[in-house]
């Protein structure tokens, strides 16, 4: 019978350590333009002052690389199970770290142990969410598109306040049921959102719709002379039109 050969966990080191802090991958978190894998903590702090690869250089994404991270519960799984005692080290780590960090802040266990849990649990909501205001912001114009009195243009009406400032990150679903909220329509009824012309799938992101469907459409653009569409006698420079302008109305059934 063949001998089964050893390997020590020193021969996988080249798979399982990370790039930057050169230690074992805590939280390991793959970045998906290159595939490259790092600790989340280690490539989280790197991105708040880079938008490239620590590894390779190649540009991960133009203004919120943070997006482009996914983690690799896989591969933690494998280092916890190829490095003896790693798992219960992190996790001791982290029980010491949120046990010193009420103090750090200045707090009192008792006082924070006399809370209601419902209070405990707003609290922590609050400190962890902030609605995405870090996230790079796009103004938008949301216009009401008529249909000629087809059927549904009596409940969709036009916003008293169109002019809207969100994340790059929010999604036409989202606007969809924004524009319900504020309209008062049925939770069964649909809208259409459109830009130049094209209706928008529920995922797409907002900066998706603008770099691919406004940005470079040609009718986006102005004279800064006389404020023209791009077709100006004057030939003056141009501009881009802002904010971008997205149009719903009645969802049409082709079907």
């Amino acid at each position: 019978m063949a001998t089964q050969r050893k390997h020590l966990v020193k021969d996988f080191n080249p798979y399982i350590t990370c790039y930057i802090c050169k230690g074992y991958l805590i939280k390991p978190t793959t970045v998906t333009e290159c595939l490259h894998t790092f600790c989340k903590t280690c490539i989280v702090q790197h991105f708040e002052d880079s938008n490239d690869c620590p590894r390779c250089g190649n540009q991960v994404h133009e203004t919120n690389p943070l997006e482009m991270l996914r983690l690799d519960n896989t591969l933690e799984e494998i280092i916890f199970k190829l490095v003896p005692g790693l798992r219960e080290q992190e996790l001791e780590r982290e029980s010491e770290f949120w046990k010193n960090k009420p103090q750090e802040n200045g707090q009192d266990d008792s006082s924070k142990a006399d809370k209601p849990k419902v209070d405990e649990e707003g609290d922590e909501n609050e400190d962890d969410k902030d609605y995405h205001r870090s996230d790079p912001q796009i103004a938008i114009c949301l216009d009401c598109l008529r249909n000629n009195g087809q059927s549904g243009d009596n409940v969709v009406k036009g916003l008293m306040k169109k002019f809207i400032r969100c994340s790059t990150r929010v999604t036409v679903g989202t606007i969809k049921k924004f524009l319900s909220l504020k309209l008062k329509l049925p939770s069964s009824y649909e809208l259409d959102v459109l830009c130049n012309g094209e209706i928008m799938g529920k995922d797409h992101t907002m900066e998706f719709i603008y770099m691919t469907r406004w940005r470079l459409r040609g009718e986006n653009f102005r004279c800064l002379n006389c404020s023209a569409s791009q077709v100006c006698s004057q030939d003056g420079p141009l501009y881009q039109s802002y904010p971008m302008v997205l149009q719903y109305r009645p969802r049409i059934d082709f079907g």
